[in-house]
């Protein structure tokens, strides 16, 4: 079970950058590197940063890494459900809803990643725990079909993308 990978029948068209961006990779390695390279990137950034919006109704760093705490908790929630064979249409949620009610910079930033490293741990620990044949079962949340499999490859892409937006937004603007 240590080699999983995920092929574009497993998720929808919507996913496809954030999947396609971290190459050809093991699930287990980019959910461990990808967690890594937030925290060290994030660590490293001033205080005045983390509140800061590069552009009007942009969000702040802080808000981002509550929007990525937010986004993985209901993604492996999803996994989790379709594992178990729940066949329920889950769902989706409005992420500017969720970070406009989260004070997400009213927290410490090492609140926040924290929160995030516990919760990654705690994830990985639950891919984990799948058998390659719930690994393959899918299920709809939002009116797409995924596999359980596909999201673990989506929760690393989704954050991987909005690190990329940290560096290239607030990095290259110090």
């Amino acid at each position: 079970m240590n080699s999983i990978y995920v092929t574009e029948n497993e998720y929808a068209p919507f996913y496809k950058n954030y999947i396609k961006a971290l190459g050809n990779v093991n699930l287990f390695e980019v959910l461990n590197r990808s967690l890594n390279d937030i925290v060290n990137t994030v660590k490293e950034l001033p205080e005045e940063k983390l509140t800061y919006q590069y552009a009007k109704g942009k969000w702040t760093i802080k808000e981002l890494v509550q929007h990525i705490i937010d986004t993985e908790r209901v993604l492996s929630y999803r996994a989790m459900r379709f594992s178990r064979n729940d066949a329920t249409n889950l769902q989706g949620f409005d992420e500017n809803w969720y970070v406009d009610n989260s004070y997400g910079n009213n927290r410490s930033i090492t609140d926040l990643l924290d929160e995030l490293s516990y919760l990654r741990k705690a994830n990985i620990s639950l891919f984990k725990s799948f058998t390659n044949e719930m690994f393959k079962m899918s299920g709809t949340a939002n009116g797409s079909e995924m596999t359980v499999r596909a999201i673990g490859f989506i929760i690393a892409g989704h954050q991987m993308h909005h690190l990329n937006i940290i560096k290239e937004k607030y990095l290259n603007n110090r």
